[in-house]
């Protein structure tokens, strides 16, 4: 695996070939109406001129789905479409559906990124720069590189339990990437058609460990990004109980498997 770590920059205007790219945002959604037009608006507001925004909804009960079709309607299918999902099957699945969506609607990169504000759409234009700069095949959005940060609403238990799955991850699958659990990525279409989403089967926040470890037993080149995460605005974490153990289950899964 190929992994960098590089500090950060600002957010100028990028060059006329790098602000049309075609670039797909993925947003899951579940219970994020006061979110959701928010980080909508700040996405448009970006230099990145051939951006879309897919919303993956998995039928949230308090009008998330109905808000993201009239976001839809408002800035026009060529620039934001929805996915409504039956019901809540999981981040993974969330993920692989629109991701997959985004492929075949001709993205040629595609960003996962949390509905809930905590990660910056601001960082967006540098994470492309990163990336074709170096010609990596994802740009992680980092919170345990140097010059990154956490939010102050972080208290030690849960900043040590984050910093313990992380270690947890990387000693058992032997991964060189820092915040191995990110889930502010930036991919090139070809990395994600050579993953192969098809076959990855984690459901929840476990995705994120999976797509990483599929990458860097590809070889694939991964760059990390110092970012801050501040911590959500509206609404409630659905890291639940089922979720944790999937995650603590996930690592050793593909250890058994691999090696």
């Amino acid at each position: 695996m190929n992994e960098t770590i590089l500090q950060g920059a600002g957010t100028a205007e990028l060059p006329a070939p790098w602000s049309s790219a075609a670039v797909t945002v993925v947003l899951p959604t579940y219970n994020e109406v006061s979110n959701l037009p928010v980080i909508v608006e700040a996405l448009f507001a970006l230099p990145l001129h051939g951006l879309r925004i897919l919303v993956v909804d998995d039928n949230s009960s308090d009008g998330t789905g109905q808000a993201a079709d009239e976001l839809a309607e408002k800035y026009g299918p060529d620039h934001m479409t929805v996915l409504h999902r039956p019901g809540k099957q999981g981040l993974g699945r969330a993920y692989v559906d629109g991701m997959t969506r985004a492929l075949e609607a001709g993205a040629e990169f595609v960003v996962q990124m949390d509905s809930d504000l905590s990660h910056a759409p601001e960082y967006l234009p540098q994470m492309l720069g990163t990336l074709l700069s170096t010609q990596a095949d994802v740009v992680i959005g980092s919170r345990y590189v140097s010059g990154a940060s956490l939010a102050n609403e972080w208290g030690w238990h849960r900043r040590l339990l984050s910093r313990c799955a992380s270690w947890y991850v990387r000693a058992l699958l032997r991964m060189r990437v820092r915040d191995v659990t990110a889930g502010f990525k930036l991919w090139q279409r070809s990395a994600l058609e050579v993953i192969s989403l098809a076959n990855v089967r984690s459901n929840g926040y476990s995705f994120q460990v999976e797509m990483n470890f599929r990458a860097a037993r590809l070889d694939l080149k991964i760059v990390e990004m110092p970012i801050h995460f501040s911590d959500r605005r509206e609404g409630v974490s659905k890291m639940n109980l089922k979720v944790q153990l999937e995650s603590a289950l996930v690592p050793v899964r593909l250890r058994w498997r691999y090696h």
